[in-house]
């Protein structure tokens, strides 16, 4: 007997198109299809760089997976950066732009193809993607967004042909999306959609304050930073627990015998010695 159950594996797939590739057809088929060759001879050596796969060329199209979903962004990454730069060396009238999407999920394996909602969200996060962009699923943002130094546009919950809403991201690269440009969020976006992610660079920024706080703390006597810390709490303390204002005198007194002591710990040792 055959057994005709159906594989399935949980992957990472990305799926590359051609934006406005008829219209580029239409203007030079030549041209169009030396450029086509040329672009995905880079992406399928990319995507091998990244230990990932080609799963199939439909058209204009590339579509292929990654056991690892951090490759796979950085691997999109490059992608629109390689083309990028090879644009810029041969400008042309209409250069060719990719747009990538990725998603992480389930799909049905037939061979060397696969298939299902993992694959077809991945095709429809694509086209949500601007022209050299990149567009990922919440389920690729939750494993990658702490592991790379990109940053994250939330775009909400967009509508997807014949599949369900689902949250999606864009791609940012130095503040800019991950292209060209950089691309507004649609105004029809509700404040939420708005939402930036938080960025790596961000949340270093966020972090900053308190390192230098700390920094030049450190740079202190022990006792000295001891005390000032300690200052610091009962001045939070008198602000946040009443109108009437008290904390100078505990302050002043802690740091009166701070200085004190320092003052007398730094005396010259012979100073310090009693004759017998």
């Amino acid at each position: 007997m055959t057994d005709d159950k159906v594989k399935r594996r949980l992957t990472t797939v990305l799926c590359a198109d051609v934006y406005g590739y008829s219209r580029l057809m239409e203007a030079d088929e030549t041209g169009t299809l030396e450029t086509l060759r040329r672009y995905r001879t880079a992406i399928a050596r990319l995507v091998e760089r990244h230990d990932g796969r080609i799963v199939n060329t439909w058209g204009d199209a590339v579509i292929a997976e990654f056991a690892s979903v951090v490759e796979a962004v950085q691997c999109a990454v490059e992608i629109q950066q390689e083309i990028s730069s090879q644009a810029a060396d041969a400008p042309q009238a209409s250069p060719m732009r990719f747009r990538i999407g990725i998603n992480l999920g389930d799909v049905m394996v037939d061979g060397s193809d696969i298939y299902g909602d993992g694959v077809n969200i991945a095709s429809r996060l694509q086209e949500l993607a601007e022209p050299g962009g990149v567009v990922i699923s919440s389920s690729v943002y939750d494993q990658v967004h702490n592991k790379l130094s990109v940053g994250f546009d939330c775009l909400g919950q967009r509508p997807l042909k014949n599949i369900a809403p689902l949250t999606s991201y864009r791609l940012t690269l130095g503040g800019q999306a991950a292209a060209q440009g950089s691309f507004p969020i649609e105004e029809s976006a509700t404040p939420s959609e708005r939402t930036r992610a938080p960025r790596m660079d961000d949340r270093r920024e966020l972090t900053s304050a308190p390192n230098v706080v700390s920094e030049w703390l450190a740079k202190l006597p022990r006792p000295l930073a001891t005390a000032l810390t300690v200052s610091a709490f009962l001045i939070l303390i008198n602000l946040f627990t009443g109108n009437k204002i008290w904390f100078h005198w505990p302050v002043a007194a802690i740091l009166f015998g701070v200085v004190l002591r320092m003052v007398l710990g730094q005396r010259p040792e012979s100073d310090s010695k009693t004759e017998r």
